[in-house]
């Protein structure tokens, strides 16, 4: 930021007007420059719409198990979840969730984060075959599979009340211990008893 080399009267700088418009004037061209050169390198990249995981994300394989990590360890391999597609490790299962999910994971795979609009047809076969899906679960689930269930469940039954009984059994049998009080005794501490026997 020059300034004038000559002292003005006033206390006020002074800036030479010409020497920052020549700077404005460069830096316009620089930019002007940088937009032809993007214009240049052709339209943008057209990424496939989002679609579908067709995997199953593997959260619980490494699940309470111990690992012991060295400075040579691999990054796959240490602690963590690691993804293979950005290469990189996410500490914990909800941001790699995240991770997966989000914008830079999605275009490393080539993918925009557009998805395809369905239309009504795309929609009711969708519901189709989810009914059919469910139909068949239902098919699946066997009669025997049930009358299996409910015997079992019948025997549980039985078993329980076995138990309760056995353990009532044991403490009606299980008498109070009443042992003998010397009179001697109870009348030198001043009563007859312990209250187990019926007055008299």
């Amino acid at each position: 930021m020059a300034s004038s080399s000559k002292q003005p009267e006033d206390h006020r700088r002074k800036w030479d007007r010409d020497e920052y418009e020549a700077i404005a004037a460069r830096r316009l061209q620089e930019e002007e420059a940088k937009r032809e050169a993007a214009d240049q390198k052709g339209p943008p990249v057209q990424r496939e719409l989002l679609r579908q995981r067709e995997y199953k994300v593997d959260l619980d394989s490494r699940l309470g198990k111990s690992v012991v990590i060295t400075k040579t360890t691999p990054a796959a391999q240490s602690g963590g979840y690691y993804c293979n597609v950005c290469d990189c490790v996410v500490k914990d299962s909800i941001n790699f969730l995240d991770h997966i999910n989000g914008k830079k994971h999605q275009r490393n795979l080539g993918m925009s984060m557009r998805v395809e609009r369905s239309s009504l047809d795309q929609v009711k076969k969708r519901f189709e075959m989810n009914k059919r899906k469910r139909e068949e679960q239902k098919k699946e689930y066997d009669m025997e599979e049930r009358l299996n269930e409910i015997r079992e469940e019948e025997e549980k039954q039985k078993e329980y009340r076995r138990d309760r009984r056995k353990d009532k059994k044991r403490k009606t049998a299980d008498p109070v211990d009443d042992e003998p009080v010397d009179p001697a005794l109870a009348a030198m501490m001043g009563f007859s008893g312990f209250g187990g026997a019926k007055k008299k």
